[in-house]
This record gives structure tokens, C-alpha cells and sequence, in this order.
């Protein structure tokens, strides 16, 4: 095959006109047809609303729904764009749904498609019963499901029987079933008025609703089968740990099968049915197994069995369902997003859509009709911000039916993965991206938060910004991250600032070697244990790093020890202990841990910093950079801390985030000057 032919067969060479390959077809806007790399975004282009929200193809596979937002972040407009599976590329449907923001959207029935939507509102200004005083308005918004017919259109409000039920809540928007073989009903969950969640059945034609069940104090959340309640999520108050209750088919009471963190490496999620009775599938790690799997769970016994398509070395991301709610296989990331399926047949196409987009985006099936032959892929990788596309595997058709952002990918950074050895022997992963154009300069490193979590091979918007000033970006997935299996995570606990410092410094040795960037211009910033590792990075390379930020970051080891134990109110304190074994022992380890407390050794800190902190943070208290920005201004260093009122950690809009970019750009231009 020539390199001619080979471009023609890539989405880069049929998005860009080079050649029609017969039989294959590609819905591209103007946009991504451009030709040449005209220079970089600005930094506002990032930060535009979102287009698409969302696509969804009906169970038969014979229609397709698009979320299409409209207006803008003041002036919202929303509509759903109906399509003929038989003729993709033909004339669209559209039915305007107003002034509200589309947030997801899914096929109810083959007949009613349901779209997540965001309405605002305001309380206007009132005054008390008895008083001339008035209070101002009040800004606020609330989620509800629509349902749509695809044929008539017929828009209905589901709970809209429920008047008072809709006055007193703000998200009526939680499906937890689907439910295939009923066309005419979902299941959905909603708040009482005292406050506890209940199961409610809905009728998707009318909007009304029929309570089913109620949960306990703690519950958000239900796993059914064919309808019927098996799994419950309740929550303990501060939010961190779960208690997974079970009722096998036939019991009455709920029964407790185990307890697991929410927020900190979580250790079981659910998945699906698992076509036999009593028997449902979860994602779980039985103590001496090194990888999360999908796995069978017996309801009656709470008994987890052998894993299914396991893969060495990685953690499982996901399970695979068709539009009925069947098992299609696991989702794991290897280069990329990648399947081990339970229809092998599955993976030729798989395969072939990868190659597709030239082996560099993720490609994550988000439906697949009942036949197996017609799917709706979601697309992301470093330079593309994510678009979706239907997948004719007997008509071999690929067509771009939506795309989330109005971004030319040849005026965006391009990613790789770089294996990169470590001082004492081992290898870790790090994804590098490069400006546009690719030419040698400066590096920001962005380390992770988590830290057991991990970075991916996909679009990252705070990625891309910094690429667009010309400088090369650095994602290293040190030891300590999640994703690889336990003992790669075994292998940071009780080493920050040491081992998993020193991953990040040989990650940003072996870029600078490979890709001859300027050593003398790096920068570090990260969130959460991401500002933690920029701060230690700035005190143990002050020849290194020329300019730090820290988000939201944990900055005194001891002090933050000592909040989680004080704020744990699980029996047993199991958060608490989960972080002792990660961070280390208060008890035998204080001058360790001392040491590797940037606050107690803020005079060692040469660079400029920026701290940035939610108000509201609930996961990594706001004192931890008041107590940093204190430390620094005790040793006579500059500092500015900026604190976001009303948001916690890291959950601020997208107003607010592109202004703190702006100001992050600034601080490292500045240093770089």
C-alpha cells in the first residue's frame, strides 16, 4: 500500500478530501476539512460552549438521535436532530427544545428517545408574610427528562403529574433502568419530600410516575434486572464510602454484600445482567489478585467468581452492554482505548474503526444495536476533542453525525506515548504532547491527582491551552497511579516526594533527551496530589522547575493526616486508614513525613508559585494553602493564593476556569521571560 492510498484510507485523508473511498462516507464540518496548520488557537477558542451533547441510536438500529446545543452559555437553545440509520448522511429532523441545555440523551423504546436537559431559573425578588422588606432573586438551575417522540415529536416532561414533587427538586433526572422489554416505562429516581431517594416507574407517553420503592437515609442509588431492584448504593454522610446492599431474586429484606470508597480507588462498581438467574456482573479484585475484572457476583451468596477477559497489568475501565443490557466484553487502556470481547467477532471492527482513526483516538462503542451490526462510536484523543460517529458494519459506513467542539485537529498539539525508564530500573508510562507544529521549547509538567488514579491517552482541554502557548506538555503516570494493577500502586505508598518524585523528574529527563526541549524553561502545575507533586517538585528541583502552580493541593502530610482522622465517621475509620497506607504512619513516620511536607520547608522553594483553592473543599480543606501561602510569607517569599468562592475541589465553571488559565499562562510566561 502506498502512503498515498494509506492516507485515503485514514479518517485525516477522508475528513480531508484526499480521496472517496467507495461504500465509506464522512459527515465532516468545514472546520476539520481545513487544510494547512494556520498557528494556534487563542486560548478562548477552548473554552466556547459545547455542540453536541451526545448521541444515541435505537435499540432496533434503525434511527439516530443527536443533543444539538444552539445558543450560548447566557443565551441557551437546544435541539434534537433525528436520523435515518438507512441514510446517514440524508436530510435531518430537528425538534427545537427551547432555552435549556442538552446534557445526555438516549433511545427509551425504538419509538421515544429521552434527552437530560438544564433549565435555569430564578426565584425572583419576594418579601417575608408580614414584612415590606424583599430579597433579591436567586439564580438557579435544574435537570429534568424529556421525552421525545421521534416520529410525531410530542415533547413530555417525565414526573410532570408530580407538581409539587417538581417544585421542591432540582434534579429529576436520574435514570437507573431503561428497561428494554417495556417499552412504555422506565425506571427512574427522585427525592421525597423528607429527603430520602425512591424508585419510581415512569411512564415515558404520559410523564407519570408510580413509586416502587423507597430507599434508606443514605441511598442515591439502585442496580435492577429486568426491572426488579437487586443492588442498592447507600452512602454514608460524609460522602466516602458506600455500602453495597443485595437482594437476590425472591428475598424481601436488603442484605449487606460489602463496603467500598467512592472517591479514593475504588475497589467495586456494577456492570450489568449476566443472563443467568440470581447472577449479576460487577467489577471487583478479590485480595490476592492483582488487576480489577469484571466478574460474576451470586446475589443469594454475595460470592464473587473468577474474572472474565482479564488483562495482565491493567485494570478494567469498564464493561461493554448492547442496547438489551448484554455483556459484550471489558474495556481497558493499553496505547489506547481498548476491548477484550465476549463476541470475539466484535474485535475485527473494533479494530478496523481504530485504524480508521489512525491508532490515535479512543474509541469508545457507546451503543450497539440488538443485530450487532449498526453502533455509535464516541471518539476522543489528545487532539480531538471528541465527535461521534455511526458505524454500518454490512453497509460499511462511517459517518460523523456530531462533534463537541468546533476545533480544526491540525491546529492542536499532537500526542505520543513515551516509555520512559526510571533510576532504579523500571518503566513507566507518560504521554507528551507537542504544540502545534511541534518545534523544541519549553515543557509544563502535569502530574495527576488522585494519585491512584491515572492519566489517559484522551483529550484534555488544560492539555491542549498549554500546548497552544508553544509549549510541550508532559501527563507521567508514575508509580503510585491506579489503572496498572495493585502492586504498581503498592509501589508509591508511603513514597511521596520520594519514588513517586522522582518518577515524574526522570519522565521530564527523558522527554527533554528524546525531544531536545530547553531545560532551562520547565514548568510544573497539577490539582489535588497533582499540587502536592508540584510543590515537592519545586523544593527538591528548585534547578529544575522555573514556576509552580498548585490546585486544591495537600501541602502538609501530617496536618492532612490529622484531618481525615478527625473527619471519618465510618466505623473502623477505613478512609483514615486507607490514606495511613498510602501516605504513612503519623505514629512511627512524623520525620518522614515532615520532610516531605512542602509547608515545612517553604524556604527551600526558589521558584515563583501560584496557589488556587475551592472555598467549599470537602476533600482537601481549604487551610492546607492558606497554611502553604502563610509558610511561604513567613519566609519572606512572595505568593499569591487565590480562593474560589461557593465551589470545592476543582468543580468551578468553565467562566471561572478560563480566567485561572489565563492567569496560569501569565505566570509561566513570566518565568520563562
Amino acid at each position: 500500500m502506498t502512503k498515498t492510498t494509506a492516507f485515503a484510507l485514514s479518517r485525516r485523508g477522508l475528513l480531508g478530501g484526499t480521496a472517496a473511498l467507495a461504500g465509506l462516507a464522512a459527515m465532516a464540518p468545514t472546520s476539520v476539512r481545513a487544510q494547512g496548520a494556520p498557528g494556534a488557537y487563542p486560548l478562548s477558542e477552548f473554552f466556547k460552549p459545547t455542540k453536541s451533547a451526545g448521541a444515541g441510536l435505537s435499540p432496533d438500529g434503525n434511527r439516530i438521535a443527536v443533543g444539538e446545543n444552539l445558543g450560548t452559555d447566557i443565551a441557551p437553545r437546544s435541539a434534537v436532530d433525528f436520523i435515518d440509520a438507512a441514510d446517514p448522511e440524508g436530510q435531518r429532523r430537528r425538534i427545537d427544545l427551547g432555552t435549556v441545555w442538552i446534557d445526555s440523551i438516549q433511545w427509551a423504546s425504538n419509538d421515544r428517545v429521552l434527552v437530560s436537559v438544564i433549565m435555569r431559573g430564578e426565584t425572583g425578588r419576594r418579601s417575608q408574610v408580614g414584612s415590606n422588606v424583599r430579597s433579591d432573586s436567586v439564580e438557579y438551575f435544574m435537570r429534568r427528562v424529556v421525552s421525545i417522540d421521534a416520529t410525531r415529536g410530542d415533547p413530555v416532561v417525565l414526573f410532570a403529574d408530580q407538581r409539587t414533587r417538581m417544585r421542591g427538586s432540582f434534579d429529576m433526572g436520574k435514570i437507573i433502568d431503561m428497561l428494554p422489554n417495556d417499552p412504555d416505562n422506565i425506571l427512574m429516581a427522585a427525592w421525597e419530600s423528607d429527603g430520602v431517594l425512591a424508585l419510581h416507574r415512569v411512564n415515558v407517553n404520559t410523564g407519570a410516575a408510580t413509586r416502587v420503592e423507597r430507599g434508606s437515609g443514605g441511598t442515591y442509588t439502585w442496580r435492577t434486572v429486568n426491572g426488579v431492584p437487586v443492588v442498592r448504593h447507600d452512602v454514608n454522610s460524609r460522602g466516602t464510602m458506600e455500602s453495597i446492599m443485595v437482594r437476590a431474586p425472591g428475598e424481601t429484606e436488603w442484605k449487606l454484600a460489602r463496603r467500598s470508597r467512592i472517591r479514593d480507588a475504588p475497589d467495586f462498581s456494577w456492570v450489568g445482567e449476566s443472563g443467568r438467574d440470581g447472577v449479576v456482573l460487577v467489577i471487583a479484585r478479590l485480595d490476592n489478585e492483582d488487576v480489577l475484572s469484571v466478574r460474576e457476583m451470586d446475589l443469594a451468596t454475595t460470592r464473587l467468581g473468577p474474572p472474565l477477559n482479564p488483562r495482565a497489568g491493567r485494570d478494567v475501565y469498564g464493561g461493554l452492554l448492547d442496547s438489551m443490557g448484554h455483556y459484550l466484553g471489558a474495556a481497558y487502556y493499553g496505547d489506547r482505548l481498548e476491548y477484550e470481547f465476549a463476541e470475539p467477532a466484535l474485535a475485527a471492527h473494533h479494530r478496523a474503526l481504530n485504524r480508521f482513526f489512525d491508532n490515535t483516538c479512543d474509541v469508545h462503542f457507546t451503543d450497539v444495536d440488538r443485530a450487532r451490526n449498526r453502533f455509535i462510536a464516541y471518539v476522543n484523543g489528545p487532539n480531538e476533542p471528541g465527535s461521534w460517529f455511526f458505524y454500518d458494519k454490512t453497509a460499511r459506513v462511517i459517518v460523523n453525525i456530531g462533534q463537541a467542539r468546533d476545533l480544526d485537529v491540525t491546529r492542536l498539539g499532537v500526542g505520543e506515548v513515551l516509555q520512559v525508564p526510571t533510576r532504579d530500573g523500571s518503566t513507566i508510562e507518560a504521554y507528551l504532547t507537542a504544540p502545534p507544529g511541534g518545534a523544541p521549547g519549553p515543557l509544563i509538567v502535569l502530574p495527576h491527582g488522585g494519585p491512584e488514579v491515572r492519566d489517559t491517552p484522551s483529550w484534555d482541554r488544560q492539555m491542549q491551552v498549554l500546548a497552544a502557548q508553544g509549549w510541550w506538555v508532559l501527563r507521567p503516570n508514575f508509580r503510585g497511579s491506579g489503572g496498572y494493577g495493585q502492586a504498581f500502586a503498592e509501589q508509591g505508598w508511603t513514597r511521596w516526594g520520594t519514588r513517586m518524585q522522582d518518577d515524574v523528574e526522570d519522565a521530564v529527563a527523558h522527554a527533554i533527551s528524546t525531544k531536545g526541549l530547553d531545560a532551562s524553561k520547565v514548568g510544573i502545575m497539577g490539582t489535588s496530589y497533582g499540587g502536592y507533586a508540584a510543590l515537592m517538585g519545586a523544593l527538591k528541583r528548585p534547578d529544575l522547575y522555573k514556576a509552580a502552580i498548585g490546585i486544591c493541593g495537600v501541602y502538609d502530610l501530617p496536618d492532612m493526616l490529622a484531618w481525615e482522622d478527625r473527619e471519618d465517621d465510618t466505623p473502623g475509620k477505613p478512609i483514615y486508614e486507607f490514606w495511613t497506607k498510602r501516605i504513612g504512619d503519623r505514629s512511627t513516620a512524623g520525620p518522614a513525613l515532615e520532610a516531605a511536607s512542602p509547608r515545612r520547608r517553604a524556604g527551600e522553594i526558589a521558584c515563583p508559585v501560584l496557589l488556587v483553592h475551592g472555598v467549599d473543599d470537602s476533600i482537601v480543606p481549604l487551610i492546607q494553602s492558606r497554611r502553604m501561602r502563610d509558610a511561604f510569607r513567613s519566609a519572606g517569599k512572595s505568593v499569591d493564593l487565590i480562593e474560589i468562592e461557593d465551589y470545592g475541589h476543582g468543580d468551578w465553571p468553565d467562566a471561572r476556569e478560563q480566567e485561572l488559565m489565563t492567569r496560569y499562562v501569565a505566570h509561566f510566561r513570566q518565568a520563562f521571560a
